[in-house]
């Protein structure tokens, strides 16, 4: 089964979905499917990539090659003037038309994410041409996108005790901000957190801790992608710190991208509007405001919940009926302020605990929840929801996430390990169990349905022909145990992407009764470290694991 892995994309958050792409290459189980990858460039172009490139460290270090960069600023090809794409893709690839996918593959399979990618536009496109695709229907994808709507429709489904207020623009742009930032300490008070919403990553987010009228507008700016730079600073600045500031505009992690508006005019290259700001700020005006062509009509302003963050995944037996993983904990260092981008993406300030640190009772009250947002709000396949545990037990649902980050280490498959589905196994969930959610749609029924019935023949095959195989075993030392975890791990990572290997891992332990060969789980293989590997061993199993390893034991029985 051919599997076109789509990444990149126009959104803010088209790295996330570089690193996604290269998960699913790496770990996809290359017994049962043949990887395709489809980079889509940031003007919607779809491009057969040549393989290597993948594994790049970023997409501007192939994309636009480095002929088309014009120093000193490394930029993404919105930002290009003028430029021949056949020429560009000479040592990239070769582009596709979407009335071409069924040629090249089968399935294709999102890892894209933000507005167009994961909003049910690209759903959309495939569903037209008739291409099963991975991840929720459109509906699900619309309502997944909008943050100021899921708070409606999650109250409704199983209640909200949150404050929130939507600040429209046009608002923001007519009134003055102190009569506005009235308005909100009196719907909400402080501190509150505001969000662009329909951007993902944390990306757009900003906190206002303090009843200060300058912080609520930096804030409210931060989520419009708005940037502002005051005459005082920019005559002071060294031309590399000009160069420094713009560069940060151009990347998307915490600038707020082009092209941008200034001064009446679209810009597309930061050349040309560092050019541009030194002959504006030449003239006695206080500061220059740039503007992201790509913004928000409204932004969500949610109170502050004071108690513990969790992520909640929600997956589905092969009959469709929904499981909820268990719920993972954020746990953040005293010293981030706000769990932005680079705090989520770059710190090593967070880190997980599955489950989170609460009662039994507080665990299976968001079990419930989630499992019933999931199915209230019309999602299918994986969702990810976020919320808060509140000190007076207290749950808060927020923000649904259908397209869940996926590197190794993202959340999504912290959770599937728990439950005995390893990265390729957890591939395999997301594809086949996406065909089976595509019979619902009234079209190509009968095209999909075979799919299906080919893709479960496949799995129940080769799960035969491994169970005959005797198993390779692999043996962590515990006393060099970093080291020879994470070996294992790597080892595990390319014997699962094979799948048609039978393997397993142990380690021997001191224990009362002695030197003693302890089996793996496929849980233990998905911690951080070998410290953690041996806390969890010496924990056992939490209770709350162990009921969901039993909720979900026909997702598991299926896919291992």
């Amino acid at each position: 089964m051919r599997i076109g892995i789509f990444f990149g994309g126009a959104a803010r958050e088209r790295e996330i979905s570089f690193a996604g792409g290269k998960t699913a290459m790496a770990h996809i189980n290359k017994s049962l499917f043949t990887p395709v990858p489809v980079f889509v460039d940031s003007l919607g172009n779809f491009i057969l990539i040549k393989e290597e490139l993948i594994f790049s460290e970023s997409i501007r270090d192939f994309y636009p090659p480095k002929a088309y960069q014009k120093e000193p600023f490394n930029v993404y090809l919105e930002s290009l003037e003028k430029f021949d794409l056949k020429e560009i893709l000479k040592n990239v690839g070769s582009q596709i038309k979407p009335e071409d996918f069924k040629n090249h593959f089968d399935f294709a399979f999102i890892a894209m994410h933000g507005p167009g990618c994961e909003d049910g536009s690209i759903q959309g496109l495939l569903e037209w041409y008739g291409i099963p695709y991975s991840g929720p229907s459109i509906l699900g994808s619309s309502i997944g996108i909008d943050k100021a709507k899921q708070n409606e429709w999650l109250e409704k489904s199983v209640g909200l005790e949150k404050k929130y207020f939507i600040l429209q623009r046009a608002d923001y742009e007519k009134y003055g901000r102190e009569t506005l930032f009235e308005q909100v300490k009196k719907a909400i008070g402080i501190p509150f957190v505001a969000k662009a919403p329909h951007q993902g990553s944390s990306i757009g987010l900003a906190f206002v801790k303090q009843d200060n009228l300058e912080t609520f507008d930096q804030a409210i700016k931060k989520c419009l992608f708005i940037q502002e730079i005051y005459r005082e600073n920019w005559t002071t600045f060294s031309t590399d710190d000009k160069i420094e500031l713009l560069q940060k505009m151009v990347n998307l992690d915490e600038g707020i991208g082009f092209p941008v508006t200034f001064n009446g005019k679209i810009i597309q290259h930061p050349n040309t509007l560092l050019a541009d700001l030194e002959e504006y700020f030449k003239n006695s005006v206080t500061k220059a405001s740039i503007h992201s062509i790509h913004s928000e009509d409204a932004i969500l302003l949610e109170a502050f919940v004071d108690g513990s963050e969790f992520s909640c995944g929600v997956i589905q037996t092969p009959a469709g009926e929904a499981v909820a993983l268990p719920p993972t904990e954020i746990v953040i260092d005293e010293s981030v302020e706000v769990f932005d981008f680079n705090a989520k993406y770059k710190s090593k300030a967070t880190r997980k605990r599955i489950p989170m640190e609460t009662s039994l009772n507080n665990l299976q009250t968001i079990q419930a929840m989630v499992k019933k947002a999931f199915e209230d709000l019309g999602f299918g396949v994986c969702t990810r929801i976020d919320g808060f545990v509140r000190k007076d037990n207290v749950v808060i649902l927020h923000d649904p996430n259908t397209i869940p980050g996926m590197s190794p280490s993202s959340l999504i498959f912290k959770q599937t390990a728990e439950i005995g589905l390893n990265v390729t196994d957890s591939l395999t969930y997301f594809i086949r169990q996406s065909v089976r959610e595509r019979l619902k749609s009234g079209k190509n029924y009968q095209a999909f349905k075979f799919l299906l019935d080919q893709l479960d023949n496949d799995i129940k095959n080769l799960k035969a022909a491994n169970s005959r195989q005797e198993n390779i075993v692999l043996e962590i030392d515990p006393k060099n145990i970093e080291d020879s975890f994470q070996k294992a791990k790597d080892k595990v990572r390319e014997l699962a992407s094979a799948g048609n290997i039978a393997y397993q891992v142990v380690i021997d332990l001191e224990i009362e009764e002695g030197l003693v060969q302890i089996p793996l789980h496929t849980s233990h293989l998905a911690k951080e470290s070998g410290k953690e590997l041996l806390e969890t061993i010496k924990k056992g199993i939490h209770p709350l694991i162990a009921q969901t390893r039993q909720n979900a034991i026909e997702i598991t029985e299926f896919y291992t």
